[in-house]
C-alpha cells in the first residue's frame, strides 16, 4: 500500500470528524470557533461591536478601521511563500485589537468554513458587518469623503516611516503616498500617463462595496466548486512547504506554498507559481464576494468592483473570517505533516531567508507599531496562543505516523494550438476515480500572463472539452476548476512572465473517456477566460500531471 492508501484507510477507520493528533505543546488559551457554532455566533456579536468601535475612531488612530485596512494595502504578500505567515500576523493582531476596543478579553475570531457553508453567514449582513451598510456611509459614501477623511492622516503616518519602511514601500512601487492613492483611485501609468482602469480601483463607494446580499448570499456554482472538499484535500496534500525545481522555480504540485521570492514585496525571478489553496479557494472567494465577473455586463468587466477584489479588501469585515479559514487550513496541513513524520518547515537551505524576512507595518492590540517584526515571529500559532475548532479538511491527517513512499513519475504534455495532450496510465486514473482521496491527479498548468492592467483575472480549466467549447458551467463534465488572480498588481510588482497553478482534476468519469475501453486515458487540457473575454488572451505553455 502507498502512503496515501494507508492515510485513507486510517481516516476511514477513525472517521472524518475525529480530532487528529497535534504537535505537542500546552493547550491554547483561545479556540477560534466555526462561525456557525454557538460559540461562533457569540463571537460574531462581539465582532460587530468591535467593527463599530473601530469605525468611530479618528483617522489617525492606529486602530481606526480603514487605517487597519491600509496595513494590508501597503504590506500584504500574495502569490509568494510569505502569504500564510504574513496573514497569520495580520489577523492575530487584529484579533487583539477587537479585544482592546470592545474590552472583551475572551474574544476570538470565528472562521468561515466555506466548504461546509458556501454562502456568506447570515450575521455578516448586519449593520457593521457589511461595508454596504449605513455605518460606513460617512466615510465611504464618495471618493471625496474617503479622501478627505483618510488621506491627511495617512500622509502624516507616511512622514514617520523609517528608512527600512520606505525601502519596502519603494519595492512595491510606492515612492510617496500619492503613489498609493493612485491605486486607491484605480490609476495606472501607461506610456508615462495616468490612465483610470476601473478594475484596479481599490476604493469602492458604500453602495457597491459587496456584491452579495442577505437575499443573495450564496457563492455561485463555480466559486462553490472551488471550495469543495476535493479541492481542499488536493491543496493540503503536498508534502513540502516549498519545493524547488531544478530551474529554481517553485514546484507547483509538490509545494504547499506559492512562489519562493527574495522579498514579500517583489515578484519571483521566473514564473509566478500559485499553490492550490491560494489560487483556487482563496482568490476565487475574494473575487466573487467583490462581484468580479458577477455584474450584469460582466463580459466587458466594467467595474469598479467591491472591496474584496483588491488590496483594500479588509474594509469588508468578511475578510477576517475568510482568512481565519485559510490560516486554519495551514494549521491542518502543519498537523498532517507532523502526523506523517514530515517537516512543516521551509528546507534547511531556505530557513534563514524565509524566517528572517522583515514585517514592518503591523500594529499590535495596544496600538503600538511592530517595527522590527519578521516572518519567524508568526510561523507558530503559539505567538497568539490559539487553536481551532475542527472543520473541513481534518480527514487528511492520519492517526499514526506513515513512512514516506516513492513519488510516481511526472507525466508531461505536448502543447499544440493551445491544447495540452497527455496520456495517463489506466492504473493512475483508476486510483484517482476511487472513493476517498487516494491517488489524486493534479495538473501543473503554465500559461503566459495576460496583460495585467485590464486583462482577465479568472480562467477555467477544461478537460477533454469538444473543439469549439470555450465556456462551461460548473456542472459540466469538462470543468476542472477556475484559477483566479486576486488584486491589482502594485506598480513595482508587475509580473510579465508566465504563471503556473496547481489544479486537482475532477473525479468525474466523463473526463476519462478512454478508461471504459480498457486503455490508458488521453487527456486534453485547455485554459479559457471565465467571463467571455477574448480567448486569445490565454497562451498555454505547458501542463504536467502528478499523482499525489
Amino acid at each position: 500500500m502507498s502512503r496515501r492508501d494507508v492515510l485513507v484507510a486510517a481516516a476511514v477507520t477513525a472517521g472524518a470528524a475525529a480530532i487528529p493528533l497535534r504537535p505537542s505543546r500546552a493547550a491554547a488559551k483561545f479556540t477560534r470557533p466555526n462561525v456557525t457554532s454557538e460559540a461562533g455566533q457569540k463571537m460574531l456579536a462581539i465582532y460587530a461591536k468591535g467593527v463599530e468601535a473601530m469605525l468611530k475612531l479618528p483617522a489617525d488612530h492606529p486602530h481606526n478601521w480603514f487605517r487597519n485596512a491600509f496595513v494590508h494595502m501597503m504590506d500584504c504578500p500574495h502569490g509568494n511563500w510569505w502569504f500564510y505567515v504574513w496573514h497569520r500576523g495580520y489577523i492575530g493582531y487584529f484579533e487583539q485589537t477587537i479585544r482592546t476596543v470592545t474590552k472583551e478579553d475572551s474574544f476570538v475570531l470565528p472562521y468561515w468554513d466555506w466548504t461546509q457553508l458556501p454562502q456568506i453567514p447570515d450575521g455578516m449582513f448586519d449593520d457593521c458587518l457589511t461595508p454596504s451598510s449605513a455605518p460606513f456611509l460617512p466615510y465611504t459614501g464618495s471618493v471625496t469623503a474617503f479622501t478627505n477623511f483618510m488621506k491627511p492622516a495617512l500622509t502624516t503616518y507616511w512622514s514617520g516611516f523609517s528608512p527600512a519602511q520606505l525601502a519596502q514601500q519603494a519595492k512595491r512601487g510606492y515612492k510617496k503616498l500619492d503613489d498609493v492613492w493612485s491605486d486607491i483611485l484605480g490609476y495606472a501609468m501607461c506610456d508615462g500617463n495616468p490612465v483610470p482602469i476601473s478594475q484596479n480601483q481599490a476604493f469602492v463607494i458604500t453602495g457597491g462595496a459587496r456584491y452579495l446580499t442577505r437575499d443573495n448570499p450564496k457563492l455561485d456554482d463555480k466559486t462553490a466548486a472551488n471550495v469543495e472538499i476535493d479541492k481542499i484535500l488536493g491543496g493540503l496534500s503536498p508534502e513540502g512547504f516549498n519545493v524547488t525545481e531544478q530551474n529554481g522555480d517553485t514546484d507547483a504540485v509538490n509545494s504547499f506554498t506559492s512562489s519562493h521570492t527574495k522579498s514579500h514585496h517583489v515578484p519571483p525571478p521566473g514564473r509566478t507559481v500559485f499553490s492550490t489553496l491560494e489560487g483556487f479557494p482563496h482568490n476565487k472567494v475574494h473575487n466573487y464576494i467583490g462581484g468580479y465577473g458577477s455584474l450584469p455586463d460582466s463580459d466587458l468587466q466594467p467595474g469598479p468592483f467591491g472591496n474584496m477584489t483588491n488590496n483594500l479588501s479588509p474594509v469588508d469585515p468578511i475578510f477576517f473570517l475568510h482568512h481565519a479559514n485559510m490560516d486554519r487550513l495551514w494549521d491542518v496541513w502543519t498537523r498532517k505533516q507532523v502526523a506523517m513524520g514530515l517537516s512543516p518547515n521551509p528546507s534547511d537551505a531556505d530557513k534563514t531567508d524565509y524566517f528572517g524576512e522583515p514585517f514592518l507595518f503591523f500594529i499590535d492590540g495596544k496600538g503600538d507599531p511592530i517595527v522590527a517584526g519578521k516572518a519567524e515571529d508568526y510561523f507558530d500559532k503559539a505567538v497568539f496562543d490559539y487553536d481551532y475548532e475542527p472543520g473541513s479538511g481534518e480527514q487528511i491527517i492520519p492517526q499514526t505516523s506513515v513512512a514516506n513512499a516513492e513519488p510516481l513519475p511526472l507525466i508531461r504534455s505536448a502543447v499544440a494550438a493551445n491544447i495540452a495532450t497527455l496520456t495517463v496510465p489506466r492504473a493512475a486514473v483508476q486510483g484517482h476515480l476511487a472513493a476517498g482521496q487516494a491517488r489524486l491527479l493534479v495538473a501543473a498548468v503554465t500559461m503566459s500572463r495576460p496583460m495585467e492592467l485590464a486583462g482577465p483575472r479568472e480562467f477555467d480549466v477544461l478537460v477533454n472539452a469538444p473543439e469549439g467549447v470555450t465556456h462551461v458551467s460548473a456542472d459540466s463534465p469538462y470543468y476542472a476548476g477556475t484559477f483566479a488572480l486576486f488584486g491589482a498588481p502594485m506598480p513595482g510588482m508587475h509580473m510579465h512572465g508566465d504563471l503556473t497553478f496547481s489544479v486537482p482534476l475532477p473525479r468525474r468519469l466523463q473526463a476519462f473517456t478512454a478508461l471504459a475501453a480498457g486503455a490508458d486515458a488521453k487527456l486534453q487540457i485547455r485554459v479559457v477566460p471565465s467571463h467571455g473575454e477574448d480567448k486569445r488572451a490565454v497562451v498555454l505553455k505547458a501542463v504536467s500531471l502528478s499523482v499525489r
